[in-house]
C-alpha cells in the first residue's frame, strides 16, 4: 500500500488526529498492537490487560447500536 486516500484509508477526527480506517487495516493485513480504533483483527497483537479492555469497550459500543 503506497498511497493513502482520505475517506478510504483514514479520516481526521474533531481533535485533528488522523484515524486509520478498517479498510486501511484490512489492506495492511495484520494487527500492529497499538490498539487502533478500527482494528478488524480483535486486537490480537495488543498485550493484556489492554487487549481485554479494548474488546470490552468495543462490545459495549456494538451493543449500543
Amino acid at each position: 500500500m503506497n498511497e493513502l486516500t482520505e475517506g478510504i484509508h483514514y479520516y481526521i477526527n474533531d481533535d485533528g488526529y488522523v484515524v486509520l480506517t478498517k479498510q486501511y487495516h484490512l489492506e495492511r493485513g495484520y494487527c500492529c498492537g497499538n490498539g487502533c480504533l478500527h482494528c478488524p483483527f480483535q486486537y490480537e497483537s495488543v498485550p493484556e490487560p489492554r487487549r481485554s479492555e479494548l474488546l470490552r469497550q468495543k462490545n459495549n459500543e456494538d451493543a449500543g447500536k
